[in-house]
């Protein structure tokens, strides 16, 4: 099957339109959105649902009305307020995309899990964010405990919970091996987490330049899924100069980019080593 993978779009319409084009010239099997989707400011102070609708969701419907068979399987990040995920859950209603965080779907002969959720960071929206592997928080950041939420959650939830633990239930939904994985966060100490955070001092303390999530990096290198695709660190490949890795027998991408350009990833499920990256 023939995919393509974005991540980070922000809500800059010029990277929609150019997503698109491709779209609608390739239609390609699934397409996958990583996260960070809305436009910035925490989305509160603009209206969220026409710039949804007009951006992203009209467009997909266009496309399913001309018999296009595009799959969109869609994840929300780190950036994107999750008082406005009702608006995905409601296009998923209505067969328009497939809204996969913490969920599994089947994908041809594959599967397809969708994650949301990264470590502890130092932004003040916490809607997205979960203690990684206990309740260590990085130099810098700020707790899940402190910040700003948009929905209610339990203090018990925010304060137990971690990505270690999701991500055991949610390899139990299909064959890992058999399952891509829609993830924000990039595994930790990678080439797809790497921050422009270099002499960083806070408190006299140094800062970590990896940015991703142990629990992330943990689960791939003990799993092994066919394919992990992630976001969230902008700057990475720019600084690193890769944006794909391989684990094992797992191939991970990163989307993000830190230009104006569309970065816009192109993969076959069956020839993943021959995947490809572009700035549009």
């Amino acid at each position: 099957m023939q995919c393509i993978f974005v991540s980070d779009l922000h809500g800059k319409k010029k990277r929609y339109n150019t997503l698109f084009k491709t779209i609608e010239k390739e239609k390609p099997d699934g397409v996958f959105l990583g996260g960070d989707l809305l436009p910035g400011g925490f989305g509160i102070n603009i209206d969220v649902d026409n710039f949804l609708q007009d951006v992203f969701l009209s467009k997909v419907s266009r496309l399913k009305r001309s018999r296009v068979k595009t799959r969109f399987f869609t994840i929300l990040g780190n950036d994107d307020p999750r008082i406005y995920e009702s608006i995905l859950n409601d296009a998923e209603k209505d067969n328009l995309i497939e809204y996969v965080h913490n969920h599994t779907v089947s994908f041809d002969s594959l599967f397809v899990t969708g994650y949301s959720y990264i470590p502890p960071t130092p932004f003040r929206l916490k809607d997205w964010e979960k203690y990684d592997v206990s309740q260590y928080v990085d130099v810098g950041a700020i707790s899940p405990e402190k910040g700003i939420r948009t929905m209610e959650v339990s203090k018990d939830k925010i304060r137990y919970e971690t990505i270690t633990e999701d991500l055991k239930k949610l390899s139990k939904n299909a064959p890992v091996e058999k399952t891509i994985f829609l993830f924000h966060s990039p595994p930790y100490n990678s080439y797809l987490d790497r921050a422009d955070l270099d002499e960083k001092i806070v408190d006299h303390a140094p800062v970590d330049v990896h940015v991703g999530s142990i629990a992330i990096q943990c689960f791939i290198k003990k799993k092994q899924p066919l394919l992990t695709l992630h976001g969230h660190a902008h700057e990475s490949t720019r600084i690193t100069g890769y944006w794909k890795e391989k684990f094992g027998k797992t191939h991970s991408f990163n989307a993000a980019h830190d230009g104006s350009e569309l970065a816009l990833i192109r993969f076959r499920t069956d020839d993943l080593k021959n995947a490809t990256r572009v700035l549009v």
